[in-house]
C-alpha cells in the first residue's frame, strides 16, 4: 500500500507541475516579454500547490526559454533574445562544485578556429589553408586505408609497426621503431610527455615565448611553467643553466627547429651546450619538433635527438601542421624507463589511436605524393613569408620583424607604448584576425608583440590585404620608428 501511495504521489506531483506550467505560460503570454511573474509565495497560496511543484515548474520553463530566473530579483518573462537560451543562473551551482579553474585555453582558440564570417582574413590560425593541403593525396590515402581488410581491427597500443618505423626513420639514424609511440597529434604528445615526466606541482622550464598550447597543457597537469628567454639563435644556455639551478627543475621543453612563435632555429654552437646543461641538472629535454616539415627551402638541421646518447631527449612530432588539421597523428620517441612511463600514460588516456587514421597516415607518407607535397609546401611557405614580411615593412614601418628559415609565423615587435591585446581586438573589428603576443609568455612579456601567420590565408594577395587592414585598424603601427 505504501508503494502505491508513493506512486500516486509522484503522479499527482507530475500532474500538478504540468498544470502549473500551463498556467504560468498563460501568465507569461498575458504579461509580455520582460515583465515580472508573481512571486513564488503568491503562486503557492493562489494556486494551492507545494513549493516543490513551483520550483520544478519554473526550472522547466527556464530550460525551455519561457522565463528567466534572476536570483534575488524574481522570475521574468523571457525577452525574445533570451528564447532558446538557458538562464545562466540555472548553472550557478557548478561554480561551487568546480572550484578553482585549472585549465585555461583562452589563448588557443584563434590558433585553431577558422574565420567565422565571410571576408575575414586570418593571420592567426595555425593550420594550412586548404589550397596548401595535399587534399587529393589525403583522399586517396583514406580510400586505400578503408579498403584494407583489417582497417577496423584494434591496432597495437603503441601504433602500427609500419607507421612507427617511418617516424623512426624520419627522426634520423639510431632511432628504432620500438622507441616510437603513435599519438593523437602533437597536443596529445605534449600532454602525455608532461604528465609522464614532470610531477604535479613541479617546475617545467619552457622557452619564453613559447606555444600557448604547451603552457595550457602544463598548467592543466598542475605543472608550473618557468620561463627561459630565447633570441634569434634559440634558447640561451647561460639563462638555462641559471634556471635549472634556481628551480631544481627536472625537464625542459624546447623547439630547436622553427620555434613557434619566433621561427628561430637553435644555433649549432648552442646544441651541445643545451644538452650539457640538462645533463648537469639530471633533467629531460622534451623536444617539440612539430614544425619539422615546414622549412622554407633550406635543409633543416637534425633534431637534438640525433645527438642524444643516454635517453635524455624525449622527442615529439606531428603530421598535422604539414598535412591537415584533421590528420591528428603524431609520435613520441623515448628510450628507457621514460618510454614505459609514456606508454602507460597513453594507455590511460585513450588506449590507442584510431586504426583507420593510422592506416591513412601511413598510406600518405609512404606514397610519392608526400615528397612532392613537402617540396611544394616548402616553396609556398617561403614565398608567403617573404610576401608577408614585405607587406609589414611597407604598411607597418613601426613594427620590427625578421624573416625565419621555416615555420608558419612572423614574430612582430610593436612599439613599446602599444597594447597588443587592444591592437588584436581592433584588427578583428576590421576583418583581420591576429594573435597578441601576451599568451605566448609564461610570465610578463618584455614588450608588446603580434604573431602574424602566413599559412591560413588564401594566397599572397590576401596576406597583403590583411596587413593593410591591420594598418587601418592600428594607425600607431604605420608611423615610422624614430
Amino acid at each position: 500500500m505504501r508503494a502505491i501511495a508513493l506512486s500516486l504521489s509522484f503522479i499527482n506531483n507530475d500532474s500538478s507541475t504540468d498544470q502549473l506550467k500551463q498556467w504560468l505560460k498563460g501568465e507569461a503570454a498575458r504579461l509580455g516579454p520582460g515583465q515580472q511573474l508573481p512571486s513564488t509565495r503568491w503562486i503557492i497560496q493562489d494556486r494551492h500547490v507545494s513549493p516543490l511543484t513551483v520550483t520544478r515548474a519554473l526550472a522547466e520553463l527556464g530550460r525551455e526559454g519561457v522565463v528567466v530566473i534572476r536570483p534575488g530579483a524574481g522570475t521574468f518573462v523571457a525577452e525574445p533574445r533570451d528564447r532558446g537560451h538557458v538562464d545562466p543562473a540555472a548553472y550557478s551551482w557548478q561554480t561551487v562544485a568546480l572550484a578553482e579553474r585549472s585549465v585555461d585555453a583562452a589563448g588557443l582558440s584563434p590558433l585553431a578556429d577558422p574565420p567565422h564570417a565571410d571576408g575575414v582574413i586570418s593571420l592567426a590560425t595555425g593550420y594550412l589553408h586548404p589550397s596548401l593541403m595535399p587534399l587529393a593525396a589525403l583522399r586517396a590515402a583514406l580510400a586505400r586505408a578503408a579498403r584494407s581488410p583489417d582497417a577496423w581491427d584494434r591496432p597495437p597500443a603503441s601504433g602500427l609497426h609500419g607507421l612507427r618505423a617511418w617516424f623512426a626513420q624520419a627522426a634520423g639514424p639510431g632511432t628504432d621503431a620500438a622507441d616510437v609511440l603513435v599519438t593523437s597529434g602533437g597536443q596529445g604528445a605534449l600532454s602525455a610527455a608532461f604528465r609522464a615526466l614532470v610531477p604535479a606541482g613541479a617546475p617545467l622550464l619552457v622557452e619564453s615565448p613559447t606555444y600557448p598550447g604547451a603552457l595550457a597543457a602544463a598548467r592543466a597537469a598542475g605543472i608550473r611553467p618557468v620561463p627561459v628567454p630565447v633570441d634569434r639563435d634559440g634558447i640561451i644556455p647561460g639563462h638555462l643553466a641559471e634556471a635549472f639551478a634556481r628551480t631544481g627543475a627536472q625537464a625542459l621543453l624546447c623547439q630547436p627547429r622553427y620555434h613557434n612563435p619566433t621561427g628561430a632555429v637553435l644555433a649549432d654552437g648552442r646544441r651541445q651546450a643545451v644538452l650539457a646543461v640538462a645533463a648537469a641538472a639530471g633533467a629531460f629535454v622534451i623536444e617539440d619538433d612539430c614544425a619539422r616539415w615546414l622549412s622554407h627551402g633550406q635543409r633543416p638541421p637534425a633534431p637534438l635527438l640525433a645527438d642524444d646518447a643516454d635517453g635524455r631527449v624525449v622527442y615529439l612530432t606531428s603530421l598535422t601542421k604539414a598535412a591537415s588539421p584533421s590528420l591528428r597523428i603524431g609520435a613520441l620517441i623515448a628510450r628507457g624507463p621514460a618510454a614505459s612511463r609514456l606508454r602507460a600514460v597513453r594507455a590511460v588516456d585513450d588506449m590507442f589511436v584510431s586504426r583507420p587514421l593510422q592506416e591513412a597516415a601511413l598510406e600518405l607518407v609512404t606514397s610519392p605524393a608526400w615528397e612532392r607535397h613537402r617540396k611544394n609546401l616548402s616553396q609556398s611557405l617561403g614565398r608567403r613569408s617573404a610576401a608577408l614580411l614585405g607587406a609589414v615593412s611597407r604598411y607597418l614601418p613601426a613594427v620590427s620583424v625578421w624573416l625565419p628559415a621555416g615555420g608558419m609565423h612572423l614574430w612582430a615587435t610593436l612599439p613599446r607604448d602599444t597594447d597588443d591585446g587592444q591592437t588584436a581586438e581592433a584588427a578583428g573589428r576590421n576583418q583581420v584576425i591576429v594573435m597578441p603576443g601576451r599568451p605566448f609568455f609564461p610570465a610578463e612579456a618584455p614588450a608588446p608583440y603580434l604573431r602574424l601567420t602566413f599559412c591560413a590565408a588564401a594566397d599572397e594577395a590576401e596576406l597583403v590585404t590583411g596587413v593593410r587592414r591591420l594598418a587601418a585598424a592600428a594607425p600607431a603601427l604605420t608611423r615610422p620608428a624614430l
